[in-house]
């Protein structure tokens, strides 16, 4: 099974998004703060310094301590991908 590309290290304390490595604090109560911020930064995104990029990153931080975060997460990335593979019919191209 291939390593997934965007998930928590906990030993290491970091959220591996790809190749890119961002830390994050390694208690929970300074991920939830942490995810919970992102999350409200995201809904001001379109203020200038914020962005709507704030978004899923606090929900991929926040779903990492709260199950029901955690569920709503990944039944939208199952969505998604059954979405990307769906042949699409009716598309001239």
């Amino acid at each position: 099974m291939p390593e997934r590309r965007y998930r928590l290290d906990q030993p290491r304390g970091r959220l591996v998004l790809g190749r890119l490595e961002i830390p994050v604090p390694r208690s929970k109560a300074g991920r939830i703060v942490t995810g919970t911020a992102l999350v409200g930064g995201g809904f001001l995104g379109f203020l200038p310094i914020l962005g709507f990029w704030m978004l899923p990153l606090g929900l991929i931080v926040l779903s990492h301590d709260l199950p029901a975060v955690r569920r709503r997460r990944r039944r939208m990335t199952v969505w998604w991908s059954r979405r990307k593979e769906a042949p699409r019919s009716g598309r001239q191209g």
